[in-house]
């Protein structure tokens, strides 16, 4: 076998490929088959089979689309890595809010939704798994305090932004933005995200990065490797070698997101059709595409904190709701003016309550440079209400 091969083969194992095939398969038996299955003679049976099979599905390939960009996290490092990561998750989460937006049913909440369901998932049940569980193996973890508190400080602003405001001004009534209020907050919400971001890789990388001590020369010197590494990379260059994984492997995370655009439709219809016939709350089709598109993640999260990366975990789950907010809204936005769709984000009185709480709660959680295990239980009880109050209100 020679050197070109295995490395083909490392990068493209056989469990890829098997995992590749089976989704598009899937694929094409539905762009054949899926009109005729998900017609007017739907049935609760026919609904439930299909259901499970695009879940299953749609799952699949988004663990793919997580390990492709975990493998591209490594090559590149951070924040690169995870900034790669969350843009492909949260691809996956505006394709299947866009896909419900414009599937039979009238769903103008579905984006707000989503979000809020994001938010409680990764903020709260995902967060306290990492603080508790890495506060049980490993004590009191340390993070970059710093970074943290930029994430939260984009979190306060773009959620105060797409979430509370609607509720409190007149806009188009309902919690909804007026055409010229959806088009200029969605600019400044692109605007102040593409910002973030540029600090984010450039100037201020080493405020992501796990630090090594608390020590403030230490972090000094983290900043000053992270500058004379990127003017060595200018003029060194990628190797070849890495330059084929990186390809291949791009390829392959287009690979396994294509299939849940092309599979969104379908996923729309039969989530549809069960929440009405199960006379379930609405909030559900939100809390499902959160669970379907960050369940990859939250656990990739929740392994880093067990090894001991703390801040990898903390870019991960703050980096992929400052993702989710500062790209969904403007995206559902331009979805809902391009079709006609209404779209409302203004959130109810409850979930105005659990919003203002999580965020409070974060901030005390972030407010040193290690962790405490008991915050990270304020987090999971939080989320536990949050369910409760889904089903009984």
């Amino acid at each position: 076998m020679t050197e070109k091969t295995f490395a083909l083969s490392q990068i493209f194992p056989t469990r890829t490929r098997i995992r590749l095939v089976a989704v598009w398969l899937i694929v094409i038996l539905f762009m054949v088959f899926g009109q005729r299955l998900l017609g007017d003679s739907i049935t609760g049976t026919i609904a439930l089979g299909t259901f499970l099979v695009l879940l299953f599905t749609i799952i699949g390939a988004a663990f793919g689309v997580v390990k492709e960009a975990d493998e591209l996290a490594h090559k590149l490092g951070e924040p690169y890595g995870t900034l790669i990561l969350t843009l492909s998750i949260v691809s996956i989460e505006v394709i299947l809010i866009a896909a419900v937006m414009l599937g039979p049913g009238e769903n103008p909440t579905i984006g707000k939704d989503s979000i809020f369901s994001v938010m409680m998932i990764i903020m709260n049940l995902v967060i306290g798994l990492c603080i508790l569980l890495g506060g049980l193996k490993f004590g009191e973890q340390e993070y970059n305090a710093q970074g943290t508190l930029s994430y939260l400080g984009m979190i306060i602003m773009l959620g105060g932004i797409g979430l509370l405001l609607p509720n409190f001004i007149q806009g188009a009534g309902g919690g909804a933005f007026t055409t010229t209020q959806a088009i200029v907050l969605a600019g400044f919400v692109i605007v102040l995200y593409g910002v973030f971001l540029l600090f984010q890789m450039k100037g201020y990388r080493h405020l992501y990065i796990q630090p090594k001590t608390g020590s403030m020369e230490i972090l000094f010197s983290q900043r000053h490797e992270v500058i004379q590494r990127e003017a060595t990379a200018g003029h060194e260059g990628v190797p070849s070698s890495n330059k084929r994984e990186i390809v291949i492997r791009t390829l392959i995370l287009l690979g396994m997101i294509l299939p849940i655009v092309l599979l969104s439709h379908n996923m729309a219809v039969v989530v549809d059709y069960g929440i009405k016939a199960a006379n379930l709350p609405p909030l559900l089709g939100g809390v499902l595409i959160a669970i379907i598109v960050f369940t990859p993640e939250s656990m990739t999260a929740v392994k880093a904190a067990l090894n001991n990366e703390f801040q990898r975990a903390i870019n991960l789950c703050h980096g992929a709701f400052v993702s989710t907010v500062g790209l969904t809204i403007p995206s559902v936005l331009l979805v809902g003016l391009i079709t006609g769709k209404t779209v409302l984000f203004g959130m109810t009185p409850t979930e105005t309550i659990l919003f203002i709480i999580t965020l409070l709660l974060s901030l005390m959680t972030f407010i040193g440079k290690r962790t405490t295990p008991i915050m990270g239980m304020m987090h999971l009880v939080l989320f536990a209400v949050f369910i409760l109050l889904i089903f009984n209100p």
